[in-house]
């Protein structure tokens, strides 16, 4: 019992004793390196900035990120019931059948409904 958690043991011990040392090298080299007064100032290089702020990403951008994430899903789930439907169909074909039928039929409502609300124009 001991060989099989000895190995775990001196990893845990070796992980905990760098983290620790890291921890108190960083804590004392820190020490030395610390600067006051003009060095912690902002630095202005004498130049206008050109932009004061970022520029906004319309919410258009992300509501066709979701949508794409949305479909991207649906064919993570369409191919292995593609891969799957052909050994299924002899046993439980019209079950998969609908199923799949189902799942379609409530993506293809959402993507009539984003079509309708106007997401997908730019």
């Amino acid at each position: 019992m001991t060989d099989s958690y000895g190995s775990l043991l001196i990893h845990i011990i070796v992980a905990l004793g760098f983290a620790l040392s890291v921890w108190l090298g960083s804590f004392l080299l820190g020490r030395i390196g610390t600067a006051l007064g003009v060095k912690n100032s902002s630095y202005e290089c004498g130049m206008l900035p050109k932009m004061l702020i970022q520029p906004r990403f319309s919410v258009k951008f992300y509501l066709i990120a979701m949508l794409f994430i949305l479909f991207d899903i649906e064919v993570v789930f369409m191919i292995p019931w593609a891969v799957c439907y052909r050994e299924f169909i002899l046993n439980y074909g019209t079950i998969i059948l609908g199923s799949m039928l189902s799942f379609v039929t409530l993506l293809m409502i959402g993507y009539l409904y984003a079509i309708k609300k106007g997401a997908l124009e730019f």
